[in-house]
C-alpha cells in the first residue's frame, strides 16, 4: 500500500486511553491521518512510504495543545517583570498595548511566538487576544492549529468600539475560518471583571448558535474574588454559573482560588479548567489545585499564558512546573504523576477544545499531529521511563521534528515554513520601539 510518509522512531507514547508506550515500532501517515501503528517489520512490508523517517533513540508523541495563551505578547515579553497582576495589567500592560496593539503588532508577535511553539513541540494552540484575524492570517501561513479567540471586553480598544462590534467582527472572522480545517474558534470574554452580564448573555447564545466553546479568565487572584464579592455578593464562578454560561463547554483559565464547592459546582458542569502554573507563579496569583480538581473529575488542561507573564511558550517546561508544583500543593510526592502531566499537556488540551476525536493522542484515524523528542543525548542518559523523562528532564531543544497533519512544520531543528531571521528582524525592530516609549 502506498502511503505519504512512515516515521520508524524508538518509542511511540501513544497518549491512548491505556497510555501505550510501544517500542520498534512505526507509524505511518497518509492524507493527513494515521492510518497505522504497527511493528515496524510489518510496517515495512505492508507499506510503500513516499518518505520515510528514521528516529533512532527519539520518541514520537502527539504534539502539545497550548490551552491558553496570548501569542501577539510575544512581542511583550519581558517589558514588566516582578509586578503583581493588576499592577501589571493596569499600569504597564494595557498602556503598551493601547499604544502599540494594531493588527501588525498582532501579526508579527503571532509568527514570532508560532515559531517559538513549533520549536517547542507545540502543534495547537488556543488564543485570546485583539485583532484575531491577524493571528490567524499567521497561524495559516505557519501551518500550525490554532482555536482563536473571538475576543470580548466591556471597554474600547484599538480593535472594537464596544461589545457589540467585537461581537459583529468576531462572528466575521468565525465565517471566514470555517474553509480552514486547521483553524477553530472558541468566543473568548476577557474575564469576569472585564465583561458584564448582557454582552455574556450575547455570547451564550451565539455560542449556542455556532456550537463553539467559551473562554475566559476566571478566580485568577484572592482580589478578583474578593472584589467581586463585595461588588455583587457573588463570587465569579456562581455568577457565571448563574448566568448559564456553565451549562455550555466552557473553559475556565487560572482558577487559582477554589473552594470544595466550587470543584463539585466544575465537575458538575464538566467545565474544562485550563492551568498554567508558571504564569500564576511569577504573578503570585495562587495556587490551581490539580490534585482535588483531577479527582473530583474535572479535566484539567495545561497552558502558557502569554510570553509577556511566563516568560516562554514552553509545554515542555510547563508539564514539569505543573507535576512538582501539584505535588507541593497536594503535599503528595505520587500527585500529578509524569503521565497525568503529559495528558494534561496533549489530550486533556484537545478535550477542551473539543478536539478529542481529531488530535491529542497517536491513534489510528486521528491526524498526524506530532513531535519527536531526542532521549539519546547525554542529559537523557540512562533511560528507565521515557515518560517520566520527557516531564522531568528534557528541555525543549530535544524536540527534533514537528508534524502538522502530516506536514512537517520541522525537521531536524531547521522550521519550514518560518522565516528566523526574517522574525528576529521584525522583533529587533519592535523591540526598538517600544524601548522608546516615553
Amino acid at each position: 500500500m502506498e502511503i505519504e510518509l512512515l516515521i520508524i522512531p524508538e518509542w511511540i507514547i501513544t497518549v491512548d486511553s491505556a497510555n501505550q508506550v510501544l517500542r520498534h515500532h512505526a507509524i505511518a501517515v497518509d492524507d493527513n491521518r494515521i492510518v497505522g501503528i504497527m511493528p515496524t517489520s510489518e510496517a515495512e512490508k505492508r507499506y510503500t512510504p513516499r518518505q520515510t523517517v528514521v528516529l533512532a533513540q527519539q520518541a514520537v508523541l502527539p504534539g502539545f495543545v497550548n490551552a491558553h495563551t496570548h501569542v501577539a505578547m510575544a512581542l511583550l515579553k519581558g517589558l514588566a517583570d516582578d509586578l503583581p497582576l493588576m499592577d501589571w495589567l493596569q499600569g504597564h500592560i494595557w498602556p503598551a498595548e493601547a499604544r502599540w496593539a494594531d493588527a501588525s503588532f498582532v501579526y508579527d508577535g503571532a509568527q514570532l511566538a508560532i515559531a517559538e511553539m513549533i520549536r517547542s513541540g507545540t502543534t495547537c494552540f488556543n488564543d485570546m487576544y485583539f485583532f484575531p484575524e491577524a493571528t490567524a492570517q499567521a497561524a495559516e501561513e505557519a501551518g500550525i492549529r490554532a482555536c482563536i479567540g473571538l475576543i470580548m471586553i466591556d471597554f474600547p480598544t484599538r480593535w472594537g468600539n464596544n461589545p457589540d462590534d467585537y461581537l459583529q467582527k468576531g462572528l466575521a472572522l468565525h465565517d471566514r475560518l470555517q474553509a480552514n480545517p486547521l483553524l477553530t474558534t472558541a468566543f473568548a470574554p476577557h474575564a469576569p471583571y472585564t465583561v458584564s452580564d448582557d454582552p455574556l448573555h450575547k455570547v451564550l447564545h451565539l455560542a449556542c448558535e455556532l456550537a463553539i466553546p467559551i473562554h475566559m479568565h476566571v478566580h485568577e487572584t484572592a482580589f478578583e474574588v474578593q472584589q467581586a464579592v463585595e461588588q455583587t455578593g457573588m463570587r465569579p464562578l456562581a455568577r457565571l454559573e448563574k448566568l448559564g454560561l456553565l451549562d455550555k463547554p466552557f473553559l475556565a483559565v487560572h482558577m487559582t482560588q477554589l473552594t470544595d464547592a466550587d470543584i463539585a459546582l466544575l465537575a458538575q458542569k464538566g467545565t474544562n479548567v485550563i492551568h498554567c502554573p508558571e504564569s500564576n507563579l511569577k504573578l503570585a496569583s495562587g495556587f490551581c489545585p490539580v490534585a482535588k480538581l483531577t479527582a473530583a473529575g474535572v479535566n484539567v488542561a495545561l497552558g502558557t499564558d502569554g510570553n509577556a507573564s511566563n516568560n516562554d511558550l514552553d509545554m515542555l517546561g510547563e508539564m514539569r512546573t505543573a507535576a512538582l508544583l501539584g505535588k507541593a500543593v497536594a503535599q503528595d510526592a505520587s500527585a500529578i504523576p509524569a503521565i497525568q502531566a503529559l495528558r494534561m499537556a496533549t489530550i486533556n488540551g484537545a478535550q477542551a477544545l473539543g478536539l478529542e476525536a481529531d488530535i491529542g493522542s497517536l491513534e489510528v484515524g486521528k491526524f498526524a499531529d506530532m513531535i519527536a523528542v531526542d532521549l539519546g543525548t547525554l542529559e537523557a542518559s540512562p533511560l528507565y521511563d521515557p515518560v517520566s523523562h520527557l516531564v522531568y528532564c528534557t528541555s525543549r531543544d530535544q524536540v527534533t521534528h514537528t508534524w502538522v497533519a502530516g506536514k512537517a512544520l520541522m525537521a531536524n531543528r531547521q522550521l519550514t515554513t518560518l522565516d528566523i531571521p526574517a522574525l528576529l528582524a521584525k522583533a529587533r525592530a519592535w523591540q526598538q520601539k517600544i524601548g522608546e516609549t516615553p
